[in-house]
């Protein structure tokens, strides 16, 4: 540091006061968010639900520390919106002397390399927590308050073109996805294709078409730690076969065989985030699938699972699937679904159309990593302006 440097407690003072929490009151609990990310909202509560009946009432512009969880940055400035919220005895409350420090300075300064170094240099190796004289022990640069407002103004006139220039290109990327999922529409709507329905694309298995078992087939006591796995919403969602932990025995199994998913099934989410499309890979954990799923079981002599995919997630078949005058988001009925028409082309040309939407996609995907790379190294550029402000660089 190239400033004078003072001990933080010369500008700071513990403030070590707590209430009896009234189990009829309404609470504000905050937290801090790890690696300096400030101080945020955990939940509203009534006391009664707040076991330990002594807490302490944050106040605006304070400096807030967590015991446990401050060497990995736990601490922050109280912001306006969580005045009077409230935190246990494992966290300690500083009031700043704004007559000497300017508390937006301070806020920019514990972000800060040196500063984190300080509090992780506290303490011996296998004992985390923090205490009070430490936090007042740690060093801050001292200069005069006009200086302190001048280098905050400039660290955040940086900072809002660092945050705008990341804007423009998350923003570049949800343009290049809506151009893309316009093109894909386009190329349903310019040609005209035989269109088919649901019920004359799927294979001539009994059960190729199947909604999930009712919730009462499916009650948390027919659930066994190992079995045959029961997949839900999240897996389709996440288009991840893998997780989950809900099985059934091999007796349940024999009575819900008609749900069993196999490899190449489609799988559709029905409730809430409706309308989700997986295909299920070879490697499949053998199982069946919950009330919320549906199960399709396509003739790739027809339509190609991939191909289906697109057309099922595109807004030309979106918009037909919301059961009408529903309060809640569900897919229609399987007898509304089966006549629901899509545009099915000849198989050369949906390998064609799916070349065309893969070359789209990775245009897609090239500009989402150069976003995640442009703010990487934009996210790095705070510390460094953070660093050369506190050098007297700037």
């Amino acid at each position: 540091m190239s400033f004078p440097m003072v001990a933080l407690g010369e500008v700071i003072k513990h403030r070590n006061q707590f209430i009896q929490i009234d189990d009829l009151q309404n609470y504000k609990r905050c937290r801090v968010r790890l690696h300096a990310q400030g101080i945020v909202l955990r939940d509203i509560v009534l006391g009664a639900e707040i076991k330990t009946k002594k807490q302490q009432v944050c106040q605006t512009g304070e400096f807030l520390v967590a015991e446990i969880d401050a060497k990995i940055g736990g601490f922050g400035i109280v912001p306006p919106e969580l005045d009077d919220s409230i935190v246990s005895s494992h966290y300690f409350l500083f009031v700043i002397d704004e007559t000497r420090l300017d508390r937006r300075f301070l806020d920019f300064f514990i972000r800060t390399p040196y500063f984190r170094e300080q509090v992780t240099a506290q303490g011996t190796t296998n004992y985390a927590a923090i205490r009070p004289a430490n936090v007042l022990g740690y060093k801050i640069p001292f200069l005069p308050l006009p200086e302190q407002r001048r280098i905050v103004a400039h660290i955040e006139e940086l900072a809002a073109k660092i945050e705008e220039a990341q804007g423009l290109r998350k923003k570049a990327e949800e343009e290049a996805k809506k151009i893309c999922s316009s093109k894909i529409l386009n190329i349903f709507n310019e040609n005209n294709f035989p269109v088919k329905i649901l019920k004359d694309i799927v294979s001539n298995d009994k059960y190729s078409i199947k909604r999930g078992p009712f919730g009462s087939s499916l009650r948390k006591e027919f659930f066994v730690p190992l079995g045959f796995k029961v997949y839900e919403q999240k897996n389709v969602i996440n288009d991840d076969f893998s997780i989950g932990n809900y099985y059934i025995d091999s007796n349940k199994f024999e009575e819900l065989k008609a749900f069993q998913i196999r490899p190449n099934d489609i799988l559709i989410s029905c409730s809430g985030t409706i309308g989700k499309v997986a295909i299920v890979p070879a490697n499949v954990e053998e199982g069946i699938i919950n009330q919320a799923l549906l199960k399709l079981s396509l003739n790739e002599s027809i339509v190609l699972n991939d191909f289906f995919k697109v057309i099922f997630e595109s807004n030309l078949t979106q918009q037909k699937l919301v059961t009408p005058g529903s309060a809640m988001k569900n897919v229609s009925s399987v007898k509304h679904l089966k006549e629901v028409s899509f545009p099915i082309p000849s198989i050369d040309e949906q390998h064609s159309i799916l070349a065309y939407i893969d070359s789209l996609r990775g245009k897609v995907d090239a500009l989402r990593r150069l976003q995640a790379e442009t703010g990487a190294e934009m996210d790095a550029l705070m510390p460094a302006v953070l660093d050369r402000a506190f050098k007297g660089e700037l």
